[in-house]
């Protein structure tokens, strides 16, 4: 998400941040205290705190009180400071790091020394950020194009995709990518297998190998994209949804891909999307919380393991702020600050201490304070105050 309550993506995402949006008085704390967390699985370092071991609860990475939003890929890490420095930690087989090598980092390690990163949103192997001046840059892996360069080229370390300073959001599919603009256009690039372009073709050779508009509107709100599917709202409340619908994850009842957007029944009071992996999760402005798709592992959260088909309420409450999908689990946020999970426990990734799955919403510890979450593939971040 550019805007940081407007957007997930897939196994990870920046979501609502309530401090930046007012819900902490400024007068509590001369630079008010943002500390990092991580908890999961840790094979590759993606938990930032110095080793490859795994926790079943969050642990505080470091003694740095600055951090401002975070993104989590299939096994590594992204955030971004409250200085605009961008950092990453984690497995680096495919330069998903960003810093010019291939070299897996287990500690946060700046990405060059540029202060004015905004927004990065990270998938299994590739990364997309916005700079504060508009700008958006790629790197990581590029099989498909998702990258949008114009090659099939790996990227070691950010490059910017053209001249255009007019992003404003962006997200990070399994190998294709999802922009909005300032003038609320869609544009999408990478792999097309599953119609998750949206541009109304499809085939595994349809790659698009640079930003491409999707028709003509210029009312797109948010965005998210899946493993293979893209969902989106609109300015007007409306929600739309495009790819693979091999389990319910478009949400329009069926189980038919489809190419190009399609609206998901006929309400306008959809407020925010995230993607899991093969699900999609979304909150209404009432701040109620919606999930369909894939489920066998409870991470819906609607107390079954079977897959759905179109948007179930999870629950009955209506203060929900935020949430962020992953391959089998899921993180949201309350706006009273707690955090909450569900779906696979395993390796420790929600939090719970135990390692048990659930498949309804379970608080995780009992802090108040916290700011923003991400939902890696096997391994959650979070920022709290």
């Amino acid at each position: 998400m550019a805007d940081s309550n407007t957007q997930g993506s897939l196994w990870g995402s920046e979501v609502y941040d309530r401090q930046t949006a007012g819900a902490w008085p400024t007068s509590w704390y001369a630079v008010p205290p943002r500390k990092l967390w991580a908890w999961g699985e840790n094979g590759s370092g993606e938990l930032g705190l110095g080793d490859i071991t795994a926790r079943n609860s969050p642990v505080q990475v470091g003694s740095s009180l600055d951090w401002k939003t975070v993104a989590t890929g299939q096994g590594h890490t992204a955030v971004i400071k409250t200085d605009g420095t961008l950092w990453t930690f984690g497995s680096n087989g495919q330069s998903q790091l960003g810093d010019s090598t291939a070299v897996s980092k287990s500690t946060p390690a700046q990405v060059g020394a540029l202060t004015n990163w905004k927004y990065v949103s990270t998938v299994s192997y590739h990364n997309l950020a916005i700079k504060t001046d508009g700008t958006l840059w790629a790197w990581g892996y590029n099989t498909a194009g998702q990258l949008g360069d114009t090659t099939y080229n790996t990227n070691n370390s950010p490059a910017q995709l053209g001249s255009l300073t007019t992003w404003r959001n962006t997200a990070a599919g399994g190998y294709h990518s999802v922009a909005i603009k300032t003038d609320n256009t869609l544009w999408t690039w990478g792999a097309n297998s599953y119609s998750q372009l949206g541009n109304g073709t499809s085939g595994t050779w349809t790659k698009v190998l640079s930003p491409t508009q999707i028709g003509a509107l210029t009312n797109w709100s948010t965005v998210s994209a899946g493993n293979s599917h893209t969902v989106a709202t609109k300015t007007n409340g409306t929600l739309w949804a495009w790819g693979r619908n091999n389990s319910g994850q478009l949400g329009d009842g069926t189980g038919t891909n489809r190419s190009s957007p399609v609206q998901i029944g006929a309400l306008t009071t959809w407020l925010t999307v995230a993607c899991g992996q093969y699900y999609s999760l979304a909150i209404k402005t009432d701040g109620t919380l919606w999930a369909w798709g894939r489920n066998g592992y409870g991470q819906l959260g609607n107390g079954t393991s079977n897959d759905t088909y179109a948007p179930v309420q999870i629950g009955t409450l209506t203060n929900w702020s935020s949430m962020g999908g992953a391959a089998e689990h899921t993180l949201a946020l309350k706006t009273d600050g707690t955090l909450w999970a569900w779906g696979k426990g395993l390796n420790g990734r929600l939090g719970l201490e135990s390692g048990t799955s659930f498949s309804s919403p379970k608080q995780v510890g009992t802090l108040t304070t916290w700011l923003t979450t991400a939902a890696g593939g096997y391994h959650s971040i979070a920022i709290s105050s």
